[in-house]
């Protein structure tokens, strides 16, 4: 038997690279990525070098034809099949679910190319929305197959928050990592010392030039901020500095929005600072928006820019992001797995086959 592991990934859902670049940065061999939105193309192209950008619908792509197209191989041990499907459909967010309908039976599809190639590992990254709702979502049928006698799987499955793997984010998700090289649950490998804080990854001391709303950023770094009303700059300067809120203009009346009059303990987030020395709330594809959220810097006068909020998704600054507008790439950014959290994902499996080869000899 050969020293040397030889793992590949296939990214099912792959976005703008997100999960890639982590495993890659685990020392796991990308193969491709697979997603039916082109608009990522380019942005994973750009970043997950050595591996084939497939723009494909997956309930239009056959096994056969997949495995084909990429020389896979069934029962191969140091194959992993990765799926991070889209997940509004499940999100606890509130989100049009008649437009995310199609949304909720990607992970079924994903379930069939499983079944087919029977891969050594297989790894599921979702909103915990899918456990909740398990048996609608297909994933309790789905672990019941993993775990059946003849497929051999050993399943760890649970909700992880992405803040202990070496992100600045508090951002709790979905985790599935199934394996039939042995029979360790594997489990993403947390991250030694204190949590990330926002100050550790954003501010002036990390590279990011005081700017105000509305500045534009032609270079790659993407410091880009959307404009924002005149109201709205006034009340910005009202919310305190350092995870303030809009409770800061909540008694002006010319201020105050009417959709808040008389509910002061609803939607308590909007118009809020982050925190400097805690991590941020979870980046969302509305991060850009100071109406969408806490996503308010924490002592200027604007929304977060788009690096800001890559750098809190944990992707290097030299990430390269392309869409058509500031909306565009932010829904990039905040769909995309936390890339930090994917190396340790990554970096788990490896781990596990290291620990399997010793135990053997």
């Amino acid at each position: 038997m050969s020293n040397k592991l030889n793992y590949k990934a296939v990214d099912f859902f792959c976005g703008g690279g997100g999960m890639s670049y982590g495993m890659q940065q685990a020392g796991i061999e990308v193969l491709a990525g697979i997603d039916y939105e082109p608009t990522c193309k380019e942005t994973y192209e750009a970043n997950i070098k050595n591996a084939e950008f497939i723009l494909a619908d997956v309930f239009n792509l056959s096994e056969k034809s997949l495995q084909k197209k990429l020389n896979l191989k069934k029962n191969d041990n140091e194959l992993i099949l990765i799926g991070c499907s889209p997940c509004q459909f499940w999100s606890i967010i509130n989100t049009d679910k008649n437009k995310s309908e199609k949304s909720k039976n990607l992970l079924v599809e994903f379930r069939r190319f499983v079944e087919y190639l029977k891969p050594g590992y297989v790894v599921v990254e979702n909103v915990p929305g899918v456990l909740r709702k398990k048996e609608e979502s297909g994933l309790a049928s789905f672990i019941n197959w993993l775990e059946e006698e003849r497929n051999g799987y050993k399943v760890h499955f649970d909700v992880h928050n992405v803040s202990e793997y070496g992100v600045a984010q508090n951002r709790k998700r979905f985790t599935l990592i199934a394996n039939r090289v042995s029979n360790e649950e594997i489990i993403p490998l947390k991250k030694a010392g204190e949590k990330l804080a926002v100050k550790d990854v954003i501010g002036t001391e990390n590279g990011f030039p005081r700017i105000d709303a509305g500045h534009k950023d032609d270079s790659d770094f993407l410091h880009t901020v959307p404009s924002i009303s005149q109201i709205n700059k006034e009340r910005l300067r009202l919310v305190k500095k350092d995870g303030g809120n809009r409770f800061g203009f909540a008694k002006n009346k010319r201020l105050q929005l009417k959709c808040f009059v008389d509910r002061d303990d609803s939607f308590k987030d909007t118009f809020g600072r982050l925190w400097w020395n805690k991590p941020s709330p979870t980046i969302t594809t509305k991060f850009s928006s100071i109406s969408n959220g806490r996503f308010v810097h924490p002592d200027e006068d604007r929304a977060l820019s788009l690096r800001e909020g890559a750098s809190l998704q944990s992707f290097p600054k030299s990430y390269k992001f392309y869409g058509s507008s500031v909306s565009s790439i932010a829904r990039i950014i905040g769909n995309a797995v936390p890339p930090e959290y994917a190396k340790q994902i990554g970096l788990a499996i490896l781990t596990n086959t290291k620990n399997a080869r010793r135990s053997k000899k």
